[in-house]
């Protein structure tokens, strides 16, 4: 129940998590992003209309120049011959910047241009070879001259000669691009203006989701495995009222704390319970069992048997002293679980391992015992008693499940952080990896994990576990076919109050 409900908070945030403000940066930058095109769709169509018009009035404008112009040259009606015509850029009324041109057949007769003091500017080759070019009677078109751009209409007289007229585009392409300008700053100061109002009210709005993460994480965080387990944090009421969508997710996750808070509970009792039956069992089984171990003795003293009954009765024996020491380590079990405080006393470890090493030599002489010791002894701050039942179960464990012959070496040492290390090591035949992951629950055996497995109780390596975490420290095993070791990491006397 409790992983199960672990798996479904770590989903819920990881649907929550940060990506709050992930969410939150696409939609600004989608609503920058629509802004941008809005800004752009008005700016090409107001560019066009503004054109359009510019071109409208400069079309208007060059119209009047035009019939200025061609008035103006218009010889009268005893006059012999057109080519005689005055130059049609000194009609009255014509512009600054007026252009106008006088073509013969191939030949520009007369060209110029009327600059901004008034005064006449002739046209260069080029100028005239454009002007040259352009075609009779059909409407302006745009030209680049030598003094800028121009809009010229080049118009046929009923003499047989070509009036050409042109106005500058300068004035009108200074509008538009101040019109370009003046649309790409709004439109900035718009960009900048939503960005900041879109982040203020897109953060407002997603607030709600951020609380939900928040709480979310909270949880994911919290050890709900084992234990007792205080799950009091909460959505608060602003971000899980059911009216709206996020209120409605906040609303769900309150439901879904409240649930998983309940199975905590109703778990915390159970494991309470049986720990306490265990506990008391082990406790009252501890009476009759010395009982039995006495009576047992005593009729070994006492009583002449049989082959077949001095057997049975030394099967009683070493069953009740297996039942025994059984219920020592659910006692010890037990205690530690309630969290009874260690008695502190400084323990040398180096020694420690090497006793320990030498009890295992005289039950396991066909197996290779060795040391690895550092120069200096190592101290530590814990139980003597329980600190060598850790050393001693882990020995025992590489002697039952490993054949004879096997090296199992011990070692001590310092990390790198100060703590002491004591490692146990085989050349064995490993253990599977399905089973290292659960290898430190109680009563949990591999019976084809390793040689010599039935029998076993299954509560060695819990007892190690259980051990080393009241002294403050861990316990971890690496194994593969050929080598497996088990390390305990222990805080020293120099690294205990850091």
């Amino acid at each position: 129940m409790a992983k199960r409900s672990g798996a479904a908070l770590e989903t819920q945030r990881s649907w929550l998590n940060p990506s709050t403000w992930h969410l939150r940066t696409r939609l600004v930058l989608v609503a920058m992003a629509l802004l941008v095109a809005i800004c752009s769709a008005v700016g090409v169509v107001s560019y066009a209309s503004m054109d359009m018009v510019f071109n409208r009035q400069l079309d208007r404008q060059l119209e009047q120049a035009s019939s200025r112009a061609n008035d103006f040259g218009r010889p009268p009606s005893n006059f012999p011959s057109p080519s005689g015509r005055p130059d049609p850029l000194e009609a009255r009324g014509q512009a600054a910047g007026t252009l106008n041109a006088r073509i013969n057949g191939s030949t520009v007769r007369s060209s110029g241009l009327i600059d901004a003091q008034g005064h006449r500017v002739s046209l260069s080759t080029d100028d005239e070879q454009v002007l040259l070019s352009l075609p009779r009677d059909n409407g302006p078109v745009d030209r680049s001259l030598s003094n800028g751009d121009y809009r010229l209409v080049a118009v046929e007289t009923a003499y047989g000669d070509v009036i050409v007229t042109g106005l500058p585009l300068a004035d009108k392409q200074s509008a538009e691009a101040s019109l370009v300008w003046t649309m790409v700053l709004v439109s900035l100061g718009g960009l900048v203006v939503i960005g900041l109002a879109g982040t203020v009210i897109i953060r407002r709005t997603m607030r709600p989701l951020e609380q939900l993460s928040e709480v979310a994480t909270k949880v994911s965080r919290l050890p709900l495995d084992a234990g007792e387990v205080a799950l009091a944090v909460r959505v608060p009421p602003s971000a899980s009222h059911p009216g709206t969508e996020v209120g409605s997710v906040g609303y769900a996750l309150n439901q879904m704390l409240n649930n998983v808070s309940s199975a905590l509970e109703a778990r915390q009792e159970s494991e309470t319970k049986v720990r306490q039956f265990v506990a008391d069992a082990s406790h009252e089984l501890r009476t009759p069992l010395t009982a039995i171990r006495g009576y047992t003795e005593l009729l070994r003293m006492t009583e002449n048997f049989t082959e077949d009954g001095r057997k049975s009765l030394a099967r009683v024996q070493s069953q009740s002293e297996r039942m025994t020491t059984l219920v020592e380590d659910l006692l010890l079990l037990a205690r530690l679980d309630e969290g009874q405080p260690v008695k502190v006393e400084d323990v040398d470890l180096t020694q420690l391992v090497i006793e320990t090493v030498s009890d295992e030599k005289v039950m396991a002489p066909d197996h290779i015992w060795q040391l690895q010791l550092p120069d200096e002894p190592i101290t530590v701050r814990g139980d003597a008693t329980q600190l060598h039942q850790v050393l001693a179960n882990l020995l025992s464990n590489a002697r039952k499940h490993t054949d004879p012959g096997t090296t199992v070496v011990t070692g001590v040492m310092l990390s790198a952080d100060g703590s002491a290390v004591v490692s146990v090591t085989d050349n064995g035949p490993g253990i599977p990896e399905d089973f290292q992951g659960r290898i430190f629950s109680r009563f949990a055996r591999a019976d084809a994990a390793r040689s010599g497995s039935e029998g076993t109780s299954g509560l060695g390596l819990s007892i190690v576990e259980s051990i080393v975490s009241a002294h403050g420290g861990s316990v971890e095993v690496t194994s593969r076919p050929g080598r497996t070791e088990f390390a305990l990491r222990l805080p020293t006397v120099s690294t205990e109050g850091l």
